[in-house]
Order: C-alpha cells, then sequence, then structure tokens
C-alpha cells in the first residue's frame, strides 16, 4: 500500500481555487471579449493560482479561518486573476475564432 493511498488527500484543500474562481467570474463579466472555454478559463485560474500564495486546509476550522482574509490577500487575487486573464487573452493556447 502506498503512502498516497493510505491517507485521504482529498480532504487536503487549497482555498484560493475558490477565491480565484470567484474573482475570475466576477472580472470575466466586464470582459465579454475574452474567450471562456475551458481551456482559457483553467488556464487563466492555473496561472492565477501560481501568482499567489496557497492557504491550504484540512479541517472545517481551517475553512473558517481561510475565509477571515484580509484586504492585502483579496488585492493579491484580484491583481493575479487581472494579470491571468490579460495575459491568456493575449496569448491563447488555441486558435482564436475571428
Amino acid at each position: 500500500m502506498g503512502f498516497q493511498d493510505k491517507y485521504d488527500f482529498s480532504l487536503l484543500v487549497n482555498e484560493k481555487e475558490r477565491y480565484v474562481a470567484d474573482e475570475l467570474e466576477a472580472q470575466l463579466k466586464a470582459r465579454p471579449e475574452v474567450c471562456r472555454c475551458q481551456e482559457c478559463v483553467l488556464d487563466m485560474v492555473a496561472l492565477a493560482l501560481n501568482h499567489t500564495h496557497p492557504v491550504y486546509r484540512v479541517t472545517l476550522m481551517g475553512s473558517i479561518y481561510a475565509q477571515a482574509q484580509d484586504e492585502v490577500v483579496r488585492e493579491e487575487i484580484e491583481k493575479a486573476v487581472t494579470n491571468a486573464v490579460d495575459k491568456i487573452h493575449e496569448n491563447p493556447s488555441h486558435a482564436r475564432d475571428e
């Protein structure tokens, strides 16, 4: 039995994933020109997450603690998402439909 088979790693969650997805949804409402295919959306989320500090939790208390994010964290997420949207919009990993 392997190490990962012995423990439930599905309990390990990066709370920033939810925050980044929520911020991306909000920003895309104001950017109708940006592609919303699954590949582009996931690229934007991945790029934004790679430019934020993770907030992992494994318990309900960890989730509550993570929700108490401060203004600095919100600004970090907003900036990372804005940069990711701009970069993926300018350089999608597929041909543009024009």
